[in-house]
C-alpha cells in the first residue's frame, strides 16, 4: 500500500514540473500571434501608402488608367470600375483594425491565427504588383499576380469563404471583404493576361479578339457559378457582374457594332449569374 501511495506522489509532482512549460509555450505562441496582428495593419498601410502614390505621382510616370489604354483588349473595363478598389481598400482597412482587437479580446473568433501569415504576403505581392505594373514589367507583372491570387485563394480556403458565414462579425468583415477582394484580383488577373498577350503580339494560335474575349467571359461565368453553387457567396458574384457591366460601357463608348457578339454574351452572361444569385440570397441571409 505504501509503495502505491508513493508512486502516485511522484505521479502528481512530475506533472506540476511539466504545467509551466506548457504555459510558456502557450505565452511565446499568443506573442507571436499578437505581433503578427498589428503587422497586418502596418502592411495593409504600406498598401494604401504605395496605392496613393501610384495615382498621385503617378508611379512610373503614368495614371492606372492610362496605363490600362496602353493595351487596348477588349475584356478591359470602363474606368469607372476601378472605383471599387476604394470599396475594398475601406472594407479591408476595417478588418485589419478588427482582428488586431478581436485577438486581444476574451472571446476571440480566432481570426489572425487561422489566417495566420498569408495576409501579410497578400499585403507583399500587392505592393509588388503596384510598382510591376506600374513601371510597366508587364511579364513580371503577370507572374505577381498569379502567386497574389494564389495567396488569396489559401486564405479564402482558411476562412471558408462563402461556406462557413456563421456570426455577423464573420460575415461582415471577413468574408463580404475578402470575397470582392479575391474576384477583383481574378478579374485583374485576366485583364493583365489580355495585356501580356498585346504587348508580346500573340494572337492564340489565329483565333480572333472576340473569340478569346467570348471565351473568357464564358469561363469567368462557369467558374461563378461553381462558386455559387458550392458556397452561398453572393458578393463573389455580385463583382463578377459589376466587372461585365464595366466592360460592357467600355465596349459601347469604344465601338458598339465590331463587339456586337461580345455584348450579347455578356448580356446572356449576366442573366445566368443573376438567376443563381437569386436561388442562393436565401442561404446568404439565413447563414
Amino acid at each position: 500500500m505504501k509503495k502505491t501511495i508513493k508512486k502516485k506522489a511522484t505521479k502528481k509532482i512530475v506533472a506540476k514540473k511539466k504545467l509551466p512549460v506548457k504555459v510558456v509555450s502557450k505565452s511565446k505562441k499568443s506573442s507571436w500571434l499578437g505581433l503578427l496582428s498589428i503587422g497586418n495593419i502596418i502592411a495593409f498601410i504600406a498598401v494604401l501608402i504605395v496605392n496613393y502614390l501610384a495615382v498621385s505621382l503617378p508611379l512610373g510616370g503614368m495614371t492606372t488608367w492610362a496605363l490600362a489604354d496602353l493595351y487596348p483588349n477588349l475584356f478591359t473595363p470602363a474606368g469607372l470600375t476601378f472605383s471599387i478598389w476604394g470599396v475594398i481598400y475601406l472594407w479591408l482597412f476595417v478588418f485589419v483594425i478588427w482582428q488586431a482587437v478581436d485577438f486581444y479580446k476574451k472571446q476571440s473568433t480566432g481570426i489572425t491565427k487561422k489566417i495566420w501569415i498569408w495576409f501579410l504576403l497578400s499585403c507583399a505581392a500587392n505592393i509588388w504588383r503596384m510598382f510591376a505594373r506600374q513601371y510597366q514589367y508587364v511579364l513580371l507583372s503577370i507572374i505577381i499576380m498569379l502567386v497574389f491570387l494564389g495567396i488569396l485563394i489559401v486564405i479564402a480556403n482558411k476562412i471558408q469563404l462563402g461556406k462557413k458565414l456563421g456570426s455577423l462579425w464573420n460575415k461582415y468583415l471577413v468574408q463580404v471583404p475578402f470575397s470582392i477582394y479575391l474576384w477583383r484580383i481574378s478579374v485583374a488577373t485576366i485583364a493583365n493576361a489580355s495585356a501580356v498577350l498585346v504587348h508580346y503580339e500573340w494572337n492564340m494560335f489565329g483565333l480572333s479578339d472576340i473569340f478569346r474575349t467570348n471565351l473568357v467571359i464564358i469561363i469567368a461565368t462557369i467558374i461563378t457559378i461553381r462558386s455559387l453553387k458550392k458556397t452561398n457567396n453572393i458578393i463573389f458574384a455580385l463583382v463578377v457582374i459589376r466587372a461585365f457591366i464595366g466592360i460592357i460601357l467600355k465596349r459601347i463608348d469604344v465601338d458598339p457594332v465590331y463587339a456586337t457578339n461580345i455584348l450579347w454574351t455578356l448580356g446572356a452572361c449576366i442573366a445566368i449569374i443573376t438567376a443563381g444569385i437569386g436561388r442562393k440570397f436565401e442561404g446568404w441571409k439565413n447563414n
